[in-house]
């Protein structure tokens, strides 16, 4: 029986106060879509507006290209699912045997308290389904509540991009807050490795990847739980 996965993107394209925009990245999509999709795997895209789902105009520069991207670059199909993903709060756990969160900066300000995305990985993880998220997206998990009350993510193994990477791409004082820092006030464990190097972990139904360059293994973490 063929696998479905959700992937849920951000909706959210302001950069903070700099007048710039953000959105998600372009990789951190591109990696696991065709991973799930090479694998067999029905995809669906969902972001809390529906239709089109920004992208961060610094992910399409020219270091951050990648087999991946190049692939999305030449792919029509997934140009247009891009531009009309279903909005999020048409959907049910229960169509779906997982969740897969792209990062960029955009999750920041919409996905944390989004009550939509929040009830959703809540429905998941309560189903016994996995929940992945990649570098800023593992925000979503912040405020998501276990069966007892208490944050889905106390006492769990997680990692997300860390204060330092934050501090690398200078935009330290323009995110609402320190992805780090916010996963730890919560309880989680917080795991990382240097610097843009790829780490993803998995703790029980919730697996997060670092940065950008562990989208890829965050994707197999997950395709490899959903065919365990």
């Amino acid at each position: 029986m063929t696998k479905k996965i959700l992937m849920v993107l951000t909706s959210h394209d302001e950069l903070g106060n700099t007048g710039q925009k953000t959105g998600f990245w372009v990789e951190e999509f591109a990696a696991p879509y065709y991973a799930f999709i090479d694998a067999g795997v029905e995809v669906t895209l969902a972001s809390p507006k529906g239709g089109q789902a920004p992208i961060d105009p610094t992910s399409t520069l020219e270091d951050f290209q990648t087999a991946a991207t190049d692939r999305y670059d030449a792919d029509d199909e997934a140009q247009t699912k891009i531009a009309t993903t279903v909005q999020l709060s048409s959907l049910n756990e229960s169509d779906f045997d997982g969740v897969f969160y792209p990062g960029g900066h955009g999750p920041l300000w919409d996905l944390t308290n989004n009550s939509d995305s929040i009830s959703l990985i809540e429905s998941f993880l309560n189903a016994g389904k996995a929940v992945a998220t990649v570098c800023h997206a593992s925000a979503a998990l912040l405020n998501v509540k276990n069966a007892a009350g208490g944050f889905a993510i106390e006492g769990k193994a997680v990692t997300g991009f860390t204060n330092s990477e934050e501090e690398a791409v200078q935009l330290t004082e323009v995110v609402p807050f320190l992805l780090e820092n916010e996963l730890i006030k919560r309880g989680a464990e917080f795991q990382k490795v240097g610097d843009w190097q790829a780490f993803a972990v998995q703790d029980g139904f919730i697996i997060t990847g670092q940065n950008p360059a562990s989208s890829t293994l965050a994707a197999e973490k997950l395709l490899t739980h959903l065919n365990a």
